[in-house]
């Protein structure tokens, strides 16, 4: 069973068709690319599969269960959990407390226990923190856990915002251009730390990104938009050599 399906989607801003007839499903397990040039509505299919937008028609299931119209934090639960192109982090709080904050999704602790401080949420806090720093050594910064986030270097914030998202536990997680700003050895380390996250905690990846070499060298599978478009679908060797993906980037097939 394929842990996401799009079938269809479409989605319309008043008289702008951002994303068009899209269709593509990722199996459990895939490492799977979404490219495209600026404006090719990447972004825009990451916010109907998250919640954020409703597609205008066509269809989007998780697990073979319809997710069209459900709010955000109901995705969240069910198991899709993602980065975002613009940083959100929580600046005044601390790296580990960032993580933290992400796995209170899976919380169990009532208003009366919190008010009370039963020794079921001493041990619920503590296994928290426990996680969030098991998260932090997978993304290297267990060395920055006690610093305030908005002090992290541009590249380490984007790899907290990967922490703080597994910190929910997804089965999909989605990331939205996370090499933007970092060096070569930074992305060089980023592909195996997310081939590591996949394989430790059997997740399933989609990701947007500009950074061909990044996409060609970490995705298994990879579709391309182009005005909203799919003109792609298939292995790195095969969309590095389709001309229409050439045209879309180049302007022109060479």
């Amino acid at each position: 069973m394929s842990i996401l399906t799009l079938e269809q989607a479409t989605i319309r801003f008043g008289g702008l068709v951002a994303v068009d007839n899209v269709s593509f499903e990722l199996e459990p397990g895939d490492l799977f690319g979404l490219i495209g040039p600026n404006g090719a509505g990447k972004t825009t299919c990451f916010n109907m599969i998250t919640g954020v937008y409703r597609p205008t028609s066509g269809s989007i299931r998780f697990k073979d269960r319809s997710i069209v119209g459900l709010p955000s934090h109901k995705i969240a639960e069910m198991g899709i959990c993602r980065t975002f192109q613009n940083i959100r982090l929580f600046g005044t709080l601390s790296v580990l407390e960032n993580v933290i904050v992400g796995r209170y999704l899976r919380h169990r602790t009532t208003m009366a226990g919190a008010l009370t401080y039963l020794p079921s949420v001493i041990k619920e806090t503590a296994e928290y923190r426990d996680f969030a720093m098991e998260l932090l050594e997978v993304v290297n910064l267990t060395d920055v856990a006690d610093v305030r986030s908005c002090d992290l270097p541009y590249g380490k914030q984007r790899r907290l915002e990967i922490a703080r998202a597994m910190a929910t536990s997804p089965e999909l997680l989605l990331l939205d251009e996370p090499a933007a700003g970092m060096n070569p050895q930074e992305k060089s380390d980023l592909m195996e730390d997310v081939r590591h996250i996949r394989d430790k905690f059997n997740m399933t990846v989609l990701l947007i990104e500009h950074d061909m070499r990044f996409v060609m060298g970490l995705c298994e599978k990879i579709v391309v938009l182009d005005h909203g478009e799919e003109i792609a679908y298939g292995p790195p060797a095969e969309i590095r050599n389709n001309p229409l993906v050439i045209a879309a980037y180049l302007g022109e097939a060479v």
